[in-house]
C-alpha cells in the first residue's frame, strides 16, 4: 500500500486566490459559504481573500437583495513579475467553458 496516496497533497498548482477567482467567473453569485465548500477553505479564508481581490481591483460587488453579486475585471493583469503583461483571463478560460462565462 502506497502511503503517500493517503496522505493530501502538501503543495497546489493554483493559490486559493486563484481558486475563488475561478469559482466566482463559474458562479459570480455564489455565497461565500458556497464558495469556501467548493475550494476547501474556511468562510473567514474566503472573506479575507474576497476583500484583498477586491482592493486589487480584481472584483467588484454588487448587493442584490440579500446576496452579493460579484464581477470581475478579466483584463487586469497578474501581480506576479514573470507573468504581469498577461490578464488573468487567460486564467479563467483554462477552466470555464467560454459559453458558459459569457452567459452569466
Amino acid at each position: 500500500m502506497n502511503a503517500s496516496a493517503d496522505r493530501p497533497p502538501t503543495w497546489t498548482f493554483l493559490t486559493h486566490h486563484a481558486r475563488v477567482l475561478v469559482e466566482i467567473a463559474r458562479n459570480p453569485e455564489a455565497r461565500v459559504r458556497d464558495l469556501a465548500g467548493r475550494i476547501g477553505i474556511t468562510e473567514r479564508g474566503v472573506q479575507k481573500i474576497l476583500a484583498d481581490l477586491h482592493q486589487a481591483g480584481y472584483l467588484s460587488r454588487e448587493r442584490v437583495g440579500r446576496r452579493t453579486h460579484y464581477s470581475l475585471d478579466l483584463d487586469k493583469h497578474f501581480r506576479y513579475p514573470t507573468e504581469a503583461g498577461l490578464p488573468v483571463r487567460l486564467l479563467i478560460d483554462l477552466f470555464i467553458d467560454r459559453d458558459v462565462r459569457d452567459s452569466a
